[in-house]
């Protein structure tokens, strides 16, 4: 399965929208976007996860990796709405307890 991944910004905050599966095919484009992001004037990601029906552990090293580049930016970066799969993987290895994860879907950027 693919995974899409869009990015829309304003100001220093930033929505990634991924849906499709997140694994060691896939997870490349997932990190393309955060780069380019963390390359920029951004201080907050939001991963909008509603769509991701699968995540292995590149993708969630994909997603420590960004959280600990924008961190030393002195920014944050958010996981918003896992679907169960991904939250239980989440769970499971501890990161819930080292992202920060709402239930909520991301924030619309107006």
């Amino acid at each position: 399965m693919e995974l899409n991944v869009s990015t829309a910004s304003q100001g220093g905050h930033a929505v990634v929208t991924a849906t499709g599966e997140l694994d060691l095919y896939t997870a490349p484009r997932l990190q393309a976007a955060l780069a380019g992001l963390l390359r920029g004037d951004v201080d907050r990601i939001v991963v909008d996860l509603a769509g991701v029906e699968f995540c292995d552990s590149t993708g969630m090293n994909v997603l420590l990796s960004a959280m600990k580049r924008i961190k030393e930016q002195g920014g944050s970066l958010e996981l918003a709405a896992p679907r169960p799969a991904v939250k239980r993987i989440l769970q499971v290895t501890g990161l819930d307890t080292v992202f920060t994860v709402t239930d909520d879907a991301a924030p619309a950027l107006d």
